[in-house]
């Protein structure tokens, strides 16, 4: 393994360990916190030990939530429940340019800007071109008589390869994409509760996100000299207008940046979770593997059971009452995802893995006006790795000489490693 992708492995399980929290059962904790308060005031991540902009300023009321129809009704009013405090947390290594941590108009205009560029039309044309053929040729093929593996090794690096291939940088400089990948995961830890590592942490990820800025400029400079805007997501986005209105290369190269800590990070933890839930059940990797049309369900599902981002912050723009409890304005509102996907009253047998659940909403790439702008990227990915992972790895199961795999975290969820074998 070269130097690089053990930087990249380093940088990801940092990451992991940053956001892990307590030891606990989360789930269970969940159920008596939807039955005994389900409104409750305090910062509960952060006293798991979870990072979170909820405990940015000291003095600063925070209020959690944990049932479906309350976390849906903050993340749906963004007027009441806003987002721009995030320009000051994770936005603070992105320049304040985050589209997560825009509000109001600004808001709505960049994302109507944006939002042409990753509607299902344009990404089904990347599934065939660039993400079927990397994922199968570059990865799967080479792995494919090894017998056994980490699949985490592969999750890790494909979504990576990916995603910086849809964006327009070249396809022969995978090193250079490997030390891009591992600049967007030392952001992600640039927040910290321990005090001790803060100063330390938001160091290196402010380097980071200006190493990646220039980076990612570089490029957008070069394809806009060039004139020639193909199909991938820096030229589209050079392209894109709404009402006379364009982007320049410095919100171009800024917003790209914004996308690249969560982009890769996402999709490895997801496929790593669907990929368990699913070898837990034999029969259902057999029904999944005979039927491809029900990965998308098994994808949505793993969302909605095992969410990555457990947990999503906006703050009350005025005083609000929510199941008889005051919300001061200017507080935090905390909304745990995780308890509102398990919620009994929202869903049937909530805490069953069932891909045949009637289609509800549920909260693992957010909802309402700040719903992941790029989660049918992301299906998309999930989907072709799923699909072939079925198709050149047959008769994949469990290692029996490693232990099973285990789903953890607090935040950024998902499985540390998931070491598999098949054929005979």
């Amino acid at each position: 393994m070269n130097k690089l992708s053990t930087q990249l492995e380093t940088a990801f399980s940092g990451v992991a360990a940053n956001y892990k929290g307590q030891d606990v059962d989360l789930y269970e904790i969940y159920k008596k916190m939807r039955s005994e308060s389900p409104v409750l005031e305090g910062d509960f991540m952060g006293e798991l030990g979870v990072p979170n902009i909820a405990g940015h300023e000291a003095g600063r009321r925070t209020f959690t939530l944990f049932k479906y129809d309350d976390v849906m009704a903050v993340l749906r009013d963004a007027e009441t429940f806003t987002s721009g405090f995030i320009a000051a947390g994770l936005g603070a290594f992105m320049d304040g340019l985050i589209l997560t941590g825009m509000d109001g108009e600004l808001h709505k205009k960049m994302r109507t800007l944006l939002h042409p560029v990753f509607m299902p039309k344009v990404v089904n044309t990347w599934r065939n071109t660039k993400m079927d053929p990397i994922v199968r040729e570059e990865f799967l093929a080479p792995l494919a008589p090894a017998g056994k593996a980490n699949l985490m090794d592969f999750a890790l690096h494909f979504p990576v390869r990916l995603i910086y291939s849809l964006i327009g940088f070249p396809d022969n400089e995978p090193e250079l994409i490997k030390k891009y990948a591992s600049w967007a995961l030392d952001i992600l830890a640039g927040p910290q509760v321990d005090p001790k590592n803060a100063a330390a942490a938001k160091a290196a990820a402010m380097a980071a996100s200006e190493s990646l800025y220039k980076a990612v400029l570089e490029r957008v400079s070069q394809v806009r000299a060039q004139g020639e805007f193909g199909g991938d997501l820096i030229g589209r986005l050079i392209v894109a207008e709404y009402e006379g209105r364009s982007l320049d290369d410095h919100e171009i190269a800024t917003f790209v940046r914004s996308l690249l800590p969560a982009a890769g990070e996402t999709t490895t933890r997801t496929f790593g979770t669907a990929m368990v839930l699913l070898l837990e059940r034999p029969e259902l990797l057999e029904r999944v593997t005979n039927n491809r049309e029900l990965v998308s369900s098994l994808i949505d599902e793993a969302v909605r059971y095992e969410p990555v981002a457990t947990f999503k912050v906006r703050q009350a723009s005025r005083e609000v009452e929510i199941r008889g409890v005051t919300i001061p304005e200017g507080s935090m509102v905390q909304c745990i995802v995780a308890s509102a996907n398990r919620d009994e009253a929202a869903f049937d047998g909530a805490d069953q893995f069932n891909i045949d659940r009637k289609v509800k909403p549920s909260f693992g790439f957010g909802f309402g006006p700040h719903v992941c702008i790029g989660q049918f990227i992301a299906k998309t990915e999930l989907s072709v790795a799923i699909n072939a992972v079925l198709d050149m790895l047959p008769n994949i199961r469990f290692d029996p000489d490693y232990p099973a795999p285990v789903i953890r975290g607090a935040q950024l969820r998902g499985p540390d490693s998931l070491h598999v074998v098949w054929g005979e």
